[in-house]
């Protein structure tokens, strides 16, 4: 199956926002927070939900291809692929916690080892979504809805607890620390429906013909996903308006963020398989942002001290565009001088396939 440029562009513009999104929080000062926050509401969909929803997408899809490549190979099989997958999240986790870490000992506060951040929600979403990969698509939307009217019962019950030095304390800090950032019990569903989706696009992608395969996505991705999209964005919308937008993390943004990330990857596709402008044009700034996405999640701290609270609203777009000018351009320089090296998802893919075999 070719490489999408449809979930190349998504990835792109997810970690591009969560990597010019976090320069706005460090480097405005504080007067002008307030641009801060309503850049936040208004683009934050497509922010860590998105990231994590097409994780989802691209693991399924990667899932299916291993095993064809099992069905045909007498060394790799279904025994593999489980142990690959399962090394590959651990190993994510323990980067996740590396990461924590850094910013624990970075703010001297021991409370962030555990706190969830992209990283941690994605390496937890991979290890708690293996068994749910065997079962039928229908079953894991139901699952993912019920996950999260159940996070919303949950954290009524513990949210008293919040600071607690008891049981219900200790549960607070593992599931909802921090509120304001990607918790399992709110963020897990993204990866679940991506993963459906995903499901959806290698099976209509392994359609031989071109001219049946275009037909095939438009009748039975397109249209449907594009309706239930929109759908979604208006429930999420006019269930306790306006919340969607003032209140970040509700139950009815989580339904108007997913509408979002579904709509915004069908136009995408419709992009990449019906307009063809990628055609006669070269890789954009966003294929590089998305096959580094995890090195530059990581690295994009060291901007954290360079202007902290120092540019003013009417100056910070100026910066903004410079560094996303600059980073676009290094990272295009990188990947034709090193190419996967500098991958961490590659390299964390290749340090799985290798304890895989040993094992």
């Amino acid at each position: 199956m070719k490489r999408l440029n449809s979930i190349d562009t998504f990835r792109g513009i997810s970690i591009l926002w969560m990597f010019l999104g976090h320069l706005l929080d460090w480097w405005l000062i504080d007067q002008d927070s307030w641009v801060y926050n309503l850049t936040f509401n208004i683009v934050d969909p497509i922010g860590s939900s998105a990231f994590i929803f097409i994780a989802g997408v691209s693991t399924a899809i990667s899932l299916r291809i291993r095993y064809i490549r099992a069905d045909v190979s007498e060394k790799y099989d279904a025994r593999m692929i489980k142990r690959e997958y399962l090394y590959r999240a651990l190993l994510i986790f323990v980067v996740a916690l590396l990461y924590n870490v850094s910013i624990a000992i970075t703010l001297l506060n021991p409370l962030y080892i555990w706190t969830w951040f992209v990283l941690l929600t994605i390496a937890i979403s991979l290890l708690l979504a293996w068994p749910l990969f065997k079962l039928p698509i229908l079953y894991r939307i139901i699952i993912g809805v019920f996950i999260w009217i159940g996070n919303q019962y949950l954290l009524i019950l513990i949210l008293p607890y919040q600071g607690a030095a008891d049981l219900f304390g200790f549960l607070f800090h593992i599931f909802y620390h921090s509120l304001d950032l990607d918790v399992i019990l709110a963020f897990f569903p993204f990866f679940l429906f991506g993963s459906v989706i995903g499901e959806l696009i290698f099976k209509i992608y392994q359609t031989g013909d071109t001219e049946a395969m275009k037909k095939a996505l438009k009748k039975k991705l397109v249209y449907p996903l594009s309706f239930i999209g929109i759908l979604l964005i208006l429930l999420g919308i006019f269930i306790r308006f306006p919340e969607f937008f003032v209140k970040n993390r509700s139950f009815s943004w989580m339904i108007y963020t997913l509408g979002i990330d579904i709509s915004l990857l069908m136009v995408f596709t419709i992009f990449e398989e019906f307009i063809h402008l990628k055609k006669r044009m070269k890789r954009s700034i966003l294929f590089y942002f998305s096959y580094y996405s995890l090195t530059i999640y990581l690295t994009h701290n060291l901007l954290f001290f360079v202007f902290y609270k120092q540019i003013s609203m009417f100056f910070i777009w100026i910066f903004i565009l410079g560094v996303y000018l600059v980073a676009g351009y290094l990272l295009k320089l990188l990947y034709k001088k090193l190419g996967y090296k500098l991958s961490l998802k590659y390299q964390i893919g290749r340090m799985a396939k290798n304890l895989a075999k040993g094992t």
